[in-house]
């Protein structure tokens, strides 16, 4: 399964279907963003400007649309219809591919619960992803705040509407960022996404490396012997060996320097308050 759309990333689209074709789809495509087009009288702007195509969760059975889709030969985004199974949404896919188009995404855009919200469903997100081998993203334009959780549950990247506040957009890369480094175990295959895989760990152990030592200055404060005169060495032995149990292949030989450095850069933090 091939893509270009890169993931580990939020991207952004935008909708024609909202203008009813009344506006030309040249006004409305500008920069490189993911577009959903209302109908085929759009497509030519879109093959023009667009980065991608969206085959939208209201439309993805439009059959004939879709195939215009996939033959402009663009990546393309597939939304899964609210009331979709996971054989129609992995079938729309396979459209796709047939019109000789593999750059193809999946993306799950939530199920209508009872009380009329859309609700995403995660497990369906990973048995898509297990049954395609495809990336799927998770369209959090609705709630930006789901981010973390879509990450976490295994999305690749996440969706998001033009009209998202910059506050939500830094916060959904943010989310990409960090709970992806934890989630994500696809191996890199070439260089730069190896290199991009370990900024990710990097951003995520930088911001937790923050966090433990605020966490010990709370500590220095509550002990009765602050500083390094109240060190507890069998606690941080405690330490080393718990850690090794989660990274075996470091070993507590390995970690004991590490965290012996981080402790140290922790407590001389906390002299300097």
């Amino acid at each position: 399964m091939t893509s270009t759309l890169e993931t580990r990333t939020v991207t952004r689209w935008v909708s024609l279907r909202p203008h009813h074709g009344q506006v030309p789809a040249e006004d409305l495509v500008d920069g490189p963003l993911y577009v959903e087009p209302f109908s085929a009288a759009d497509l030519p702007a879109i093959a023009e400007r667009a980065a991608g195509v969206v085959i939208g969760s209201a439309w993805m059975q439009d059959f004939q649309l879709v195939r215009a889709v996939a033959r402009l030969g663009l990546p393309v985004i597939v939304q899964r219809g609210h009331s979709a199974t996971l054989e129609e949404w992995l079938g729309v896919a396979d459209y796709c591919v047939a019109e000789g188009n593999d750059q193809v995404v999946l993306c799950e855009s939530g199920t209508r619960t009872h009380l009329e919200h859309v609700a995403l469903d995660l497990t369906l997100l990973r048995a898509a992803k297990a049954r395609s081998g495809r990336p799927v993203l998770a369209d959090v334009s609705g709630d930006p705040s789901l981010a973390p959780a879509a990450i976490a549950a295994g999305a690749d990247g996440l969706l998001l509407s033009p009209s998202a506040s910059d506050a939500d957009v830094a916060a959904a890369r943010e989310a990409v960022t960090l709970f992806g480094a934890l989630a994500g175990h696809e191996p890199p295959t070439t260089l730069p996404e190896a290199r991009a895989a370990i900024d990710r760990v990097d951003a995520a152990l930088a911001t937790l490396l923050e966090r433990r030592a605020e966490l010990a200055g709370v500590v220095q404060s509550l002990k009765p012997v602050g500083g390094f005169a109240g060190r507890d060495m069998e606690r941080e032995r405690q330490l080393v060996a718990a850690m090794a149990l989660r990274a075996p292949k470091l070993g507590e030989e390995r970690l004991a320097p590490i965290m012996n450095a981080v402790i140290e850069a922790g407590l001389r933090l906390a002299e300097e308050r």
